[in-house]
């Protein structure tokens, strides 16, 4: 990829965008869903909470080391795209797992190995940027990845809540697979443009010729000295988004306590539009602007404006608030997860790009660990007054993203990011 034009942002942008449905389709639209039946009412935020902790658990691991793997692939395909045909592949076969599962259990299996076999795809997936972006070009394309991963929210939020919502209703079982056959459909195709469409040149030696085994051992061996500033991001990133997964992963029983008690998939739905809309609005500016700016002010700023809305949402009385608050956390999550994404490109190696981008979900995938405390919390209020739990929620969301905004400070900006903007642009 010499030249860099809107094709290549596509090619290397359009796997995001199913990773984005797959997610974004599971955690707050299908799983709340589908745990209530099958686990006691007084313990659906923790049934909830366990399921999606120990399958982000599960993530945290296998993404980095199937990074850092990658990084020293020398299979003819390329460093990254064998790993992602046999991760969505297998992909396949756990979504129809999780479909096909009638107790609580089975859906945990399903769950966790669908985590497994997903971030064995994602982890080098990641690398195809840092690999293939010429430098002055990253601001722009993290911004592309990111359109096509709040594209991926936009389309899920209400393909699959309209779906969904005649399965919850009692209409029959047809509308549950047909809910799973559109993310199968969606990361069967987007595998296939990947593959087929992104060229990579392979490495003839690696540049590591340490056992696999030791590799793997060393994924998370990170020089804490030599990049601080990665470091103290992670920690940054870490919080802030504890924050908006207690909003996100618990706004369906939210919206079912609270707000709408009958409709309330096809609503969390619209909600998940809004907010993947604020999202769309914002992200592809914001990575262009931080190419000009710097990304710290823009991640800060993100941060604060996450506090804000998930603040109002104590104060939520109806649809209408809802929306209001839910879109301001939309506007935030825009802009963080562009230049965020953006700025941990900036503060690390690029030869270990894969590998360092996996630990990056240390934060990440971390924070949805973390989120799953908010089951637990949200039970044990709610069983002491009528939805308290949602209050406590949202206070401790904010909390989180406050914190994270002011561990930013810790973060040195790497000059690179801003001197490379005045060079002219390829392709």
């Amino acid at each position: 990829m010499k030249r860099f034009g809107v094709w290549n942002y596509v090619a290397i942008s359009v796997y995001a965008f199913a990773l984005s449905y797959l997610w974004n389709s599971m955690g707050p639209i299908i799983l709340p869903a589908l745990v209530p039946p099958l686990a006691p009412e007084a313990l659906k935020g923790t049934a909830l909470g366990l399921l999606s902790a120990v399958g982000l658990i599960v993530a945290v691991i296998v993404q980095p080391v199937a990074g850092a793997v990658s990084d020293r692939s020398t299979s003819r395909w390329g460093r990254r795209r064998p790993y992602i045909l046999v991760g969505a592949l297998l992909n396949l076969v756990f979504l129809a797992i999780i479909a096909a599962s009638g107790n609580y259990w089975l859906l945990f299996a399903g769950y966790i190995g669908l985590q497994l076999v997903s971030n064995v795809a994602h982890g080098p997936y990641q690398g195809l940027i840092p690999d293939l972006v010429p430098e002055q070009r990253l601001g722009t394309a993290s911004g592309a990845k990111n359109l096509a991963e709040i594209l991926g929210i936009v389309v899920c939020s209400q393909f699959i809540a309209r779906l969904l919502q005649p399965y919850v209703s009692g209409q029959g079982q047809i509308w549950l697979w047909l809910t799973f056959g559109s993310i199968m459909g969606i990361i069967f195709v987007t595998m296939l443009i990947t593959i087929l469409a992104v060229k990579e040149q392979p490495l003839t030696k690696s540049s590591d010729d340490r056992p696999v085994l030791v590799t793997i051992l060393g994924t998370f061996n990170v020089d804490v000295r030599r990049y601080p500033d990665f470091m103290w991001l992670l920690v940054s990133r870490f919080f802030i988004l504890v924050g908006v997964n207690l909003v996100r992963n618990f706004a369906q029983y939210f919206i079912k306590d609270v707000i709408e008690p009958v409709n309330y998939v096809a609503v969390a739905g619209n909600l998940l539009a809004i907010l993947g809309v604020a999202i769309l609005f914002i992200v592809f500016p914001a990575g262009l602007i931080s190419d000009r700016l710097g990304r710290k002010r823009l991640v800060a700023f993100s941060g604060l404006l996450a506090a804000v809305g998930s603040f109002l949402l104590i104060f939520t009385r109806g649809y209408n608030d809802l929306i209001i608050y839910g879109g301001i956390i939309g506007l935030a999550m825009g802009i963080f997860l562009s230049t965020n994404w953006a700025l941990a490109i900036d503060l690390i190696p690029k030869a270990e790009g894969g590998r360092y981008l996996g630990i990056s979900n240390l934060a990440t995938a971390g924070a949805g660990v973390a989120a799953g405390l908010g089951g637990p919390l949200l039970d044990f209020f709610n069983a002491r007054q009528a939805n308290l739990g949602y209050t406590a929620l949202f206070i401790t969301a904010t909390l989180c993203c406050l914190l994270g905004t002011v561990l930013l400070v810790k973060v040195r900006e790497a000059t690179r990011s801003l001197a490379k903007v005045s060079e002219p642009s390829q392709g």
